[in-house]
């Protein structure tokens, strides 16, 4: 049975979140505004993400604008809010909408676009084109699971809530507002229907909901058992001058952290390094210097998507850089590195007291 689109809807007028990048009641949705909040949603927390789209509109008012910026400014700008894949596809898909003049209106021509999958493609359609189907995220696939009360466990039941999640917005109250429809299961999603201690009793979807029926609707989705993360170490140099500026390198442009800022270091590798090991791959300075000052300045753990991953930060003190003229990298003064784009995991290792 397909719950009531109208029970929903009528639930979110009432309750719908503000959100600085959502159509207030009767505005029209702003397309760039929609694709943005939606990439930077991915893997992301709508708290995190909001002071980042405030900053993003205010730098890049227009796609136009976005388009045309330095590469390494755009990533500068994302720095700290992770999955920087997606900031350079951000760049990428500003740059082809930009050329063509506006977003195509469709899923298929959305979903063509860099950085653009399935799930992004129906969000921004149905919500700044109205186009009547239902992207399914984790809060979507929660309430799928649970209102199907499916036993299947994640991620293996992915393709099959899917599926019925197609189903949700066949009444024709939902077909009549794509828009609200998709956002009312996001906020239905993200404050009532939550991964732990549901809010059942104020659901406006409860009574055709089989997880609430079983009398323990957290239990779904099922989850398998996870696998232990693995761990990799490294080490890296924060090779500082008597002006303080601070010797940075950029990685590759493609692969994890792609075309950030970073300091040089060992490779992760599985195993912790040694630090008289770690010694041999540090900068020509450190080794061809007639005393170098150098000091373990601490350890830092982050953690990615697959991985943990444990660097410990070497303090070399240098008059000058002149030794690193052939080395790959460049100074940074100590007041230009908010403006360089620096992951999170080395704005840790810069933070460590030396």
């Amino acid at each position: 049975m397909t719950p009531s689109a109208s029970a929903l809807l009528d639930w979110y007028a009432r309750q719908r979140r503000v959100l600085p990048w959502r159509a207030l009641a009767g505005q029209t949705a702003d397309p760039y505004a929609v694709w943005l909040s939606e990439i930077m949603l991915q893997q992301t927390t709508v708290v995190t993400v909001m002071p980042y789209f405030e900053r993003f509109l205010k730098h890049y008012p227009t796609i136009g604008d976005l388009a045309h910026a330095p590469l390494q400014e755009v990533l500068a700008a994302w720095a700290g809010l992770g999955y920087y894949s997606r900031a350079r596809n951000l760049h990428a898909c500003a740059q082809q909408v930009a050329a063509i003049g506006a977003f195509p209106r469709s899923v298929e021509g959305l979903q063509a676009l860099p950085g653009i999958g399935a799930y992004t493609a129906r969000a921004i359609a149905s919500i700044a084109f109205a186009v009547p189907v239902v992207p399914v995220d984790g809060n979507v696939e929660r309430i799928t699971a649970r209102l199907h009360a499916v036993d299947a466990p994640m991620p293996g039941a992915r393709k099959h809530l899917d599926r019925l999640a197609a189903s949700l917005n066949l009444d024709p109250a939902a077909q009549d507002a794509p828009g609200d429809f998709t956002q009312a299961l996001f906020d239905l999603g993200a404050g009532i229907c939550t991964p732990r201690r549901p809010s059942c009793l104020v659901c406006p979807w409860r009574e055709p909901c089989k997880a609430h029926a079983s009398g323990d609707p957290a239990r779904f989705p099922v989850r398998a058992p996870r696998k232990v993360r693995p761990e990799r170490h490294g080490v890296v140099f924060r090779l500082t001058d008597r002006q303080g500026a601070i010797w940075l390198r950029h990685r590759p442009a493609t692969g994890l952290l792609g075309g950030m800022a970073e300091l040089p270091g060992t490779v992760w590798q599985d195993d912790p390094i040694a630090i008289e090991e770690a010694l041999q791959a540090a900068p020509v300075a450190l080794s061809m210097a007639d005393d170098p000052t150098w000091k373990v300045a601490g350890q830092i753990r982050h953690v990615f998507t697959h991985f943990g991953l444990n660097l410990t930060v070497i303090a070399v003190r240098m008059n000058d850089f002149g030794p690193l003229h052939n080395q790959e990298g460049f100074a940074c003064p100590r007041n230009a590195l908010g403006k360089q784009a620096l992951p999170s995991v080395m704005q840790k290792c810069l933070a460590l007291p030396v």
